[in-house]
């Protein structure tokens, strides 16, 4: 959050029923307490504008430079605390040029360094000349091998949720906001772009500059350099990508307007000038990233037919829920991420229909159904509100922050009606724009502004129990997903014994797939998975319908797919498909040498986000260059 924060009083205009008009919402927020990811104190003193000048070593993998911080005084503490990672700090100046005294505290593997700069309360800015490691966890340095083009060599950051701190020192929390400007130089006829206003053509000399003029908290903070193309889309939307991918990016990517009419219409003018996406090379570990004014999106969307065009309405949805009104910490991520989904599904609703939308909410039923079985239905980690001390913010992202979190908003719209839902959420975007937000004062705001005087809303809505209690409330919204029920009818006629080439399958899309797939028996005979892949070819399908695929054959121990989902593992590094399909082959004997054969192989191709998580699931041991022994299956 910015340091000082006006009271803002913007009258929701929208009638209830009976006449009464939903009030205001309060846009007072206090300082939140220090958020346990970051060693910054930005209630003594906190950064308010970051001034980047960065070159940019494809040979060393390294970025050198300095970082400008200005600063903003709160009472007379003697200590500027920034967060960094792994960055060889070489020296600490002043604003009036003399050199600042500064001491790198302990090292911890997840928070790394408090980073103490001795300042006076009358200090306006420091600058910490410094350079990264070729490790450093938030960016990914590509061989030309590594891209489509295959000639020259990329380099992509993801900073969410505590990497920023890994190539830029800063108070490396969602409550800290800052606006920034760069410099950055790179090789001649390399493109380079961040989070901000960006050029449509490289420049003859390679070096570019940056200006984000709106208040964003670190884990915003993106770079990319690389040989990229730039097609517009619309009048205030477009497309990066290499060479290669462009006209499929840009074809792909066409309902972007539409998108983002629907989305302004929905919760009010987009408040970041323009919405553009960069389609990043296959290793990217998620498969979007929300950064302002420049989503970077994994090309596993690029599916040929639009249907997995909901990534990018979920990343501009966060130019709202996420970008413009931010999770204070992220214990209280659901914040983020469950209303952007709502978000994203009501966009979609708009663009494609109802009965489309639908479809993606009962998938995401199943996924939320399918976490808390796996995490257990008493399990506090099902609570929206997390207490992520001592852990990996990671470890939040789920279908608990998402799809839980989206089934409880949706939820409030079901209980107060649409109408008066989106009543306040225009309040809310526009109250408490650039401001960040925690789970306790949401719901003080519910209650007050929407629930009060309607004690029959409130017993519906049973929020605590959505908010601090576990697995799936019973009063969960019932998703009518009509578009599903030829599907469930065919998976049903394949189980009695129907030939998988009668079935009635023409004109499925995407997601009718997945939930075929979805809808199949755990236990399938060899014979009938044989059946399933000669008639379906699911190997020549889209990225989402294929790991679908694998997941029932490794459900079933079925080797014929062993080639593909080695090609599926070293062709592409999304977190969301490696996850599953390296957790499902380490069950059995076979699947555990193919998934550490294929993983020492892949490893190096893949982001360190994703790295992380898949060292825990095959038990690498990077100090022993190599996977652990795999555990013994119980007795």
């Amino acid at each position: 959050m910015r340091p000082t924060s006006p009271a803002l009083a913007l009258l929701v205009a929208a009638a209830l029923s009976g006449g009464a008009c939903v009030p205001a919402l309060a846009a007072e927020t206090s300082m939140p307490a220090r958020d346990p990811h970051s060693y910054g104190r930005p209630d003594e003193v906190a950064v308010e504008h970051l001034s980047l000048d960065l070159t940019v070593g494809f040979d060393q993998r390294r970025l050198q430079g300095k970082a400008t911080l200005r600063l903003a005084h709160h009472g007379t503490a003697g200590d500027l605390h920034l967060d960094s990672r792994d960055l060889a700090i070489r020296r600490v100046t002043l604003d009036d040029g003399g050199a600042a005294r500064f001491a790198m505290g302990p090292a911890d593997p997840l928070l790394g360094s408090d980073l103490t700069v001795a300042v006076t309360p009358t200090t306006k800015s420091v600058t910490i000349e410094y350079e990264t490691s070729p490790d450093a966890a938030a960016l990914q340095w590509l061989d030309p091998e590594q891209t489509a083009g295959k000639k020259l060599p990329f380099l992509y950051t993801q900073s969410q949720a505590i990497l920023a701190r890994t190539w830029v020192p800063c108070q490396d929390s969602p409550g800290v906001r800052m606006t920034y400007d760069a410099t950055v130089h790179v090789p001649p006829g390399l493109l380079a772009l961040m989070s901000a206003e960006n050029p449509t053509a490289p420049s003859a000399d390679g070096v570019y500059r940056f200006r984000m003029e709106q208040p964003i908290p670190s884990y915003l903070l993106a770079l990319a350099v690389g040989d990229l193309r730039f097609r517009a889309v619309g009048p205030n939307t477009g497309v990066y990508a290499e060479p290669a991918t462009i006209d499929a990016a840009a074809a792909e990517l066409r309902d972007m307007p539409s998108m983002m009419t629907a989305a302004e219409t929905l919760y009010g003018k987009y408040r970041w000038g323009r919405y553009d996406v960069l389609v990043l090379p296959p290793s990217f570990p998620f498969g979007g990233m929300e950064n302002p004014r420049l989503t970077f999106a994994t090309p596993t969307i690029l599916a040929g037919d639009r249907s997995l065009v909901s990534l990018v309405a979920h990343e501009l949805a966060h130019s709202w829920s996420g970008n413009l009104v931010t999770n204070a910490t992220w214990n209280d991520f659901w914040l983020n991420e469950g209303f952007t989904n709502y978000f994203e599904l009501r966009i979609m609703e708009a663009v494609f229909g109802r009965e489309y939308s639908e479809m993606l909410a009962a998938l995401s039923m199943t996924t939320l159904r399918q976490e808390v079985a796996t995490l257990g239905e008493k399990d506090p980690s099902t609570h929206l509100y997390q207490n992520l001390t001592g852990k990996n913010p990671d470890d939040g992202v789920g279908a608990i922050a998402y799809d839980k979190g989206y089934f409880f908003v949706r939820k409030i719209e079901e209980t107060v009606g649409r109408e008066q839902w989106d009543a306040f959420l225009r309040g809310y975007f526009s109250d408490f724009a650039f401001q960040t937000m925690t789970t306790a004062r949401f719901l003080e705001e519910l209650d007050r502004r929407l629930l009060a005087g309607h004690p029959e809303w409130k017993a519906a809505l049973a929020a605590e129990l959505w908010v601090h209690g576990p697995g799936i409330p019973a009063n969960v919204p019932i998703v009518r997903a009509t578009a599903f029920e030829v599907v469930e009818r065919a998976a049903k006629a394949f189980t009695t014994g129907t030939p998988a080439a009668k079935l009635a399958t023409a004109g499925w899309n995407t997601h009718q797939w997945i939930h075929f797939l979805e809808s199949l028996p755990a236990a399938l005979q060899p014979a009938q998975l044989a059946d399933l892949a000669d008639a379906f070819h699911f190997e020549k399908s889209n990225f989402e319908v294929r790991e679908k695929w694998l997941e029932v054959a490794i459900a079933n121990r079925w080797e014929p797919a062993f080639g593909e989902i080695e090609r599926f593992l070293t062709t592409q590094g999304r977190r969301k498909f490696l996850k599953p399909i390296y957790t499902a082959l380490m069950e059995f004997p076979a699947g555990r040498e193919l998934a550490t054969r294929v993983y020492a192989k892949a490893r190096p191709g893949y982001h360190a986000v994703s790295r992380d998580t898949i060292d825990k699931i095959v038990g690498f041991r990077s100090d022993q260059g190599g996977a652990a022994p795999p555990p013994k299956p119980a007795s």
